[in-house]
């Protein structure tokens, strides 16, 4: 397991990788040096261009291969997070609704809170009913930032206005 660490705008993020995956992508609110890697590890140095891509608001998708551990319920939600359009939203009940069950509302909240692949798998398009921002691993404030970013350069709106 390598890990090592990138400085975006809303703070260090930090990232694992095993096996030429990367693992796991997480806000850090205690800073760590950053490892200086060598320019071999083509993996990291595809993942932090990527995400200075996304930054910097010309990257949606990303392309880099991941892999996070999780059963096969939160698997299927992971996936059905990738499909949430840049710049766009949706409630834990229309997600619930689009994996064909509404009443495993409770259970694709949970699995939401558990990926650990911020920004890549969007956890953060994923908004409380009646536009309200509720819950990220990250803090609020950078699930309300990501949202005004994508949205910025999705469709030019400088704030969206959730509760």
């Amino acid at each position: 397991m390598n890990t090592s660490y990138y400085s975006s705008p809303l703070g260090q993020l930090e990232i694992k990788s095993f096996n030429n995956c990367i693992t796991s992508i997480k806000f850090i609110d205690q800073p760590q040096p950053s490892k200086a890697f060598k320019s071999s590890d083509k993996l990291l140095l595809k993942c932090f261009k990527e995400l200075d891509e996304y930054f910097e608001g010309t990257r949606k998708d990303f392309s880099f291969p991941i892999n996070q551990e999780g059963t096969d319920f939160q698997k299927i939600v992971w996936t059905s997070l990738t499909t949430i359009p840049y710049g766009k939203t949706i409630s834990y009940a229309q997600l619930s609704q689009k994996l064909g069950d509404i009443k495993k509302i409770r259970a694709v909240g949970t699995s939401n809170g558990k990926n650990n692949l911020a920004i890549v798998i969007p956890c953060h398009r994923v908004i409380g009913s009646n536009n309200q921002l509720v819950g990220y691993a990250g803090g609020l404030w950078r699930k309300q930032w990501l949202l005004n970013h994508e949205a910025k350069f999705a469709h030019g709106i400088e704030q969206l206005k959730l509760l």
